[in-house]
């Protein structure tokens, strides 16, 4: 009996000294794992929490807090492209207002402190004025609808659509300009027709966006096209030039807003830097893709990807 009462005395001992160990291991474990921490939000490092354990419970919990710190370090990456996006889009948006109102305020100095203009003069001063208050207008408008967009107060309501009607009739619509800028125009549209969920306003702003890049920055390689072909299970609308086309290091910002083709902003050839973000909007909206490809003066390609329906 004594000798039984001794071996559990013993083994009582035993369990208590190992729950003791492990507790104090798990004990430096949590503290490490906490110092750690500590480090990365006061050093706001990209780190991880690295420590040797054995324990079981220890490495499931490292693992949520390494995924955590994963999306947070994202959050944060999001946030600074966000800010800095707006920074951009605030100064770039001052500067593409700035410079037509201070024109327009020349324009309306000139009528009322010139009081010997001709009619003919007055006429073309407030031709121009006119011109351009419609020109601040659309970047407003603009602007307004990317901004409408992002926060998807636009309803585009979706329903069985031709690509190929929708296709032929924005090109035509272009036709007058394109002869007028001296373009071959290559037209590729099969008779066999392509249907997509989609919707034909924001199909047409998105064609017209394409074709009027093509036409501004594309020119210059003497042709125009426009093709749309199968492409598995889905349907691929191309616009493309062999003008002076877009450098690799352009090519994933293209889309952003306000981010223009040319760097010093030439009004030559200035958009408004919005037409593309709110085209790769609308396509998105319509679940599909936009994709683009260039080699300068010999193709420019923005291929748009929708997902063929056969009812």
């Amino acid at each position: 009996m004594t000798v039984l009462l001794s071996s559990i005395i013993v083994v009582s001992l035993m369990i208590i000294a190992t729950q003791s160990y492990f507790r104090r291991k798990m004990n430096r474990d949590l503290i490490e794992i906490r110092n750690k921490l500590s480090d990365i939000i006061e050093q706001e490092t990209t780190e991880k929490v690295l420590i040797q354990t054995d324990q079981k419970t220890i490495k499931l919990f490292l693992i949520q807090i390494n995924r955590l710190l994963d999306y947070n370090q994202q959050v944060i990456a999001d946030y600074v492209k966000t800010k800095d996006s707006l920074r951009k889009l605030l100064s770039n948006m001052s500067h593409d207002l700035k410079t037509p109102l201070t024109v327009i305020l020349g324009y309306v100095e000139k009528l009322n402190l010139d009081k010997s203009m001709s009619v003919e003069e007055r006429y073309q001063v407030t031709s121009r004025l006119h011109q351009k208050t419609l020109s601040v207008i659309a970047l407003l408008n603009q602007f307004f609808d990317l901004v409408k967009l992002d926060s998807g107060d636009y309803s585009y309501p979706l329903s069985r659509i031709s690509i190929n009607e929708i296709c032929r009739k924005n090109v035509l619509e272009f036709y007058d300009l394109l002869q007028s800028e001296n373009l071959q125009v290559e037209v590729n549209i099969p008779e066999q027709y392509y249907y997509i969920l989609g919707n034909e306003e924001a199909l047409n702003r998105i064609l017209s966006n394409l074709i009027s890049n093509a036409i501004r920055y594309g020119g210059d390689g003497g042709v125009f096209g426009l093709d749309v072909r199968e492409n598995g299970d889905s349907i691929a609308i191309e616009i493309w030039d062999k003008g002076k086309g877009i450098v690799k290091v352009d090519q994933d910002q293209v889309f952003e807003r306000l981010y223009t083709l040319d760097d010093a902003r030439n009004p030559e050839f200035q958009g408004s830097g919005l037409g593309l973000s709110i085209t790769k909007h609308l396509i998105e909206t319509m679940k599909g893709s936009i994709h683009l490809s260039s080699k300068p003066y010999e193709k420019t390609v923005f291929t748009c990807i929708f997902q063929r329906i056969t009812y």
